[in-house]
């Protein structure tokens, strides 16, 4: 039902609760100057003015006399005794008669309103200012005039009330929101950590505020401190498994070297190829953990992978780099990831592009070769460990692992980042983007 305000609603959970604590605060004093100025203001100034058209009535018709001089001196002392100045226009005044009131003089319309229906002569009631009020009447001796405070016809300063109102409120929902901050600021102070930490750093971090929080942020510190153990048990038995094959693999390689004999070299080739699948594992055990991040510049990593592949012959181009500027990454890792989607490029294609985008926010790496692709309907299995879709590759490359896309995955969320697969426009085979969080 009320869809349509969301967009106006603030992001932050300052703004937020800052609403839910001004809002109420603001309809309540409105609610309650508006009803006591009417309640109140309104009814005090209708009495008083009641009362004045009576005086006013009263002096009157106690002035009888034609002649302009004779009125004054018969008006002037019965209107002393009610805190009146009462006189009457000289004949030769014309024009009409002066009538003001401010827009925002609500009381004034109501002393008006009152005036004009208990006086019966009257001609003009005129509110310059909250301070002076002239009522102007049909006499026998001409326009007679009653001068007299404001406050014999409303109650005075009305709109003090309204002024300590709304510096009351200003006030306590300062105070409010200074106790409201200290409430959230152990809430912020989390998601700060809880976010370094989906990046990849460790930013320490102590529960404190409410018992709700402490709680929450005890539970975060259990499930940080289990995936860690995790991390750190699947990298250990993968290295552990990894490194204890390398002893026997090497006993075979040294044996394999004093046989002569016709099948020594698809045994040799058996080897290596056990060789590079324990390369392969020790890489996905270290993934998102090698390094610590540090301050670089991507661009000169993306110059410095370029190279080394154009040392080794493959046909890799390093595109114009768009933007500047530092970020802080795990060097190591980062090359790993960048490494093997160029690998993949070169190994499925003849051709591989790197470009590398440095934006306000996150680095991109766009990888892009020449090689056959893979089907968007397969690119979510592609990342997966151990996925294997030479079927839709080149054959004729040799048989992956299938772990170099997941080894990317990897380091990529553990800055934060992800890793998208698409159809390379340009050269028509598999685009690769590594996004990184700066």
């Amino acid at each position: 039902m009320f869809l349509w305000l969301k967009k106006y609603m603030p992001r932050s959970l300052y703004g937020r609760a800052a609403l839910i604590l001004i809002l109420p605060v603001l309809t309540v004093q409105l609610v309650v100057s508006v009803t006591f100025i009417q309640r109140h203001f309104e009814d005090v100034t209708r009495q008083l003015s009641q009362g004045l058209a009576l005086q006013v009535n009263y002096i009157t018709d106690q002035i009888t006399a034609p002649d302009r001089l004779d009125a004054i001196d018969q008006g002037r002392p019965l209107a002393r005794q009610f805190q009146l100045q009462f006189s009457v226009l000289p004949e030769d005044v014309t024009g009409p008669l002066p009538e003001r009131r401010r827009f925002y003089d609500f009381s004034g319309s109501i002393v008006q309103d009152v005036l004009y229906q208990m006086v019966p002569t009257v001609l003009a009631v005129d509110l310059p200012d909250d301070k002076r009020v002239s009522l102007y009447l049909a006499m026998p001796a001409g326009i007679g005039v009653y001068n007299f405070d404001r406050t014999k016809v409303s109650a005075s300063n009305p709109h003090q009330l309204l002024v300590w109102t709304v510096v009351a409120g200003a006030f306590m929902t300062l105070i409010a929101y200074s106790f409201l901050r200290n409430q959230l600021r152990p809430i912020k102070r989390m998601a700060v950590a809880a976010d370094a930490f989906g990046k990849g750093r460790h930013v320490p971090y102590k529960p404190t505020g409410a018992v709700e929080v402490r709680a929450a942020g005890n539970a975060f510190l259990e499930m940080r401190a289990r995936i860690e153990r995790q991390i750190e048990q699947r990298t250990l038995m993968l290295s552990g498994v990894s490194h204890d094959l390398r002893t026997p693999l090497t006993r075979l390689k040294l044996g394999l070297s004093m046989i002569e004999d016709e099948s020594r070299d698809e045994l040799v080739g058996d080897v290596n190829e056990m060789q590079h699948l324990l390369d392969e594992f020790l890489s996905f055990a270290k993934g998102e953990g090698e390094g610590e991040p540090e301050l670089l510049n991507p661009a000169d990593l993306a110059a410095d992978i370029v190279s080394g592949f154009e040392r080794s012959g493959h046909n890799v181009t390093l595109l114009p780099v768009e933007g500047e500027g530092m970020a802080r990454l795990r060097p190591v890792a980062v090359r790993r990831a960048v490494e093997n989607l160029i690998g993949n490029a070169v190994r499925y294609g003849t051709e591989a592009h790197l470009s590398c985008r440095i934006g306000e926010k996150s680095v991109r790496f766009r990888v892009e070769d020449n090689g056959p692709g893979i089907a968007p309907e397969m690119r979510g299995e592609a990342i997966k460990p151990f996925s294997r879709l030479d079927p839709a590759r080149n054959q004729n490359k040799g048989s992956g692992v299938g772990l170099g896309l997941a080894i990317v995955t990897d380091i990529a969320r553990a800055h934060g980042g992800s890793l998208r697969l698409d159809q390379s426009p340009e050269l028509g085979g598999l685009m690769a983007d590594l996004v990184l969080p700066r």
